[in-house]
C-alpha cells in the first residue's frame, strides 16, 4: 500500500521539484550537504553500520554513506525518490511512511530522519515518526533528525531583497509567529523548529544525550544573496570557504544555530 502523504508534498516532489539537485545546484545547498555529512561522519559508528535513511529522498546522503562502506536502506513515501534511490550503488530502497516503518525492531545501528519532521505538521505525527525511529534502532544506536529553522524564511527573503514588499513581510510575520510555512509559494506546507523545540521532540521520544547543531551556520544567506544578485557561482570561492568555516566556528555557541537554515539533532537510544 502506498504511504499516506499530503497531496502538496507528493506533487512537489513527484513533478515540481527535483530533490536530486537541491544539494548541489546552489551554494547554500552545497553548504548544507557538506555540513550534514561532516556532522554525520563525526558521530557515525565505524563501517559497516546498518543505516536506515527515513525520508531519504533520491539517496543523496545515502550515496555518500554507502561510499564510506555503510549498508544503507532508504525509505521514502515518494515513488520517484524510491526509483532514483534504487539506482544508488550499495543502497536499497523501499516505499514507506516514517510513521509506520516496515522493518524489524532494533535492526539498525543508525536512523536518519532528515526530512519527515518538517513535512509532518502535527506534533502527534512527528512524535510517531520519532517513536518508530526509536523502535527500529538498536540499544545504544544513533539518531540524526533534521529540522528547518523557524527563522529561515526571514533570512532567505532578506537575501533575495523581498522584504520591501508589504505582502512578503506579512507572510514572514505569519511564519515566525506560527512556525508553519503555509506552502502557498516555493515549497510545501512545513513545520519549522527552534533548536529547543527540536531537542525537546527528540528527547520526548526516549532518546538521550540530545545535541542540536546548526547546519549551514550564521552566514548561509550571504551565499544565497551573492548568487541571487550576481548570477555568479560561489562554490569554490573564498566566500564559500569562509561560510563553511563560520558554520564550524559557531558550533560551541548555542545561540548561533538560530541563524542557520537547518538544524540537526544527534541523540542515542539508551542501552
Amino acid at each position: 500500500m502506498a504511504a499516506e502523504i499530503a497531496p502538496d508534498v507528493m506533487t512537489y516532489y513527484e513533478s515540481t521539484f527535483n530533490e536530486g539537485e537541491r544539494l548541489s545546484a546552489s551554494a547554500d545547498g552545497r553548504l548544507e550537504m557538506l555540513r550534514t555529512q561532516e556532522l554525520l561522519r563525526r558521530y557515525l559508528p565505524a563501517a559497516t553500520a546498518r543505516i536506515l535513511d527515513v525520508g531519504g529522498g533520491p539517496g543523496t546522503h545515502a550515496r555518500r554513506l554507502a561510499e564510506d562502506g555503510h549498508d544503507v536502506l532508504v525509505v521514502d513515501p515518494v515513488p520517484r525518490h524510491v526509483r532514483e534511490a534504487e539506482q544508488v550503488p550499495g543502497c536499497a530502497a523501499l516505499l514507506g511512511d516514517a510513521r509506520e516503518l516496515s522493518v524489524a525492531d532494533a535492526s539498525f545501528d543508525v536512523v536518519l530522519v532528515l526530512g519527515p519532521l518538517y513535512h509532518l505538521l502535527e506534533r502527534d505525527d512527528r512524535a510517531q515518526a520519532l517513536t518508530e525511529a526509536y523502535r527500529v534502532l538498536r540499544p545504544g544506536g544513533l539518531i540524526a533528525a533534521a529540522g528547518i529553522n523557524r527563522c529561515s524564511s526571514l533570512f532567505e527573503h532578506t537575501a533575495h531583497a523581498h522584504l520591501h514588499e508589504e505582502g512578503v513581510r506579512a507572510s514572514i510575520d505569519g511564519i515566525l509567529a506560527s512556525r508553519v510555512h503555509d506552502g502557498k509559494k516555493a515549497f510545501t506546507a512545513a513545520c519549522l523548529h527552534s533548536g529547543g523545540e527540536l531537542r525537546d521532540e527528540v528527547t520526548a521520544a526516549g532518546f538521550r544525550e540530545t545535541q542540536v547543531f546548526g547546519v549551514e551556520g550564521p552566514v548561509w544567506s550571504l551565499l544565497k544573496a551573492v548568487e541571487s544578485h550576481t548570477g555568479e557561482p560561489v562554490v569554490g570561492t573564498a566566500l564559500f570557504d569562509s561560510a563553511l568555516a563560520a558554520a564550524r566556528m559557531a558550533e560551541p555557541y548555542p545561540e548561533l544555530p538560530a541563524a542557520g537554515s537547518h538544524m540537526l539533532a544527534i541523540a542515542h537510544r539508551p542501552r
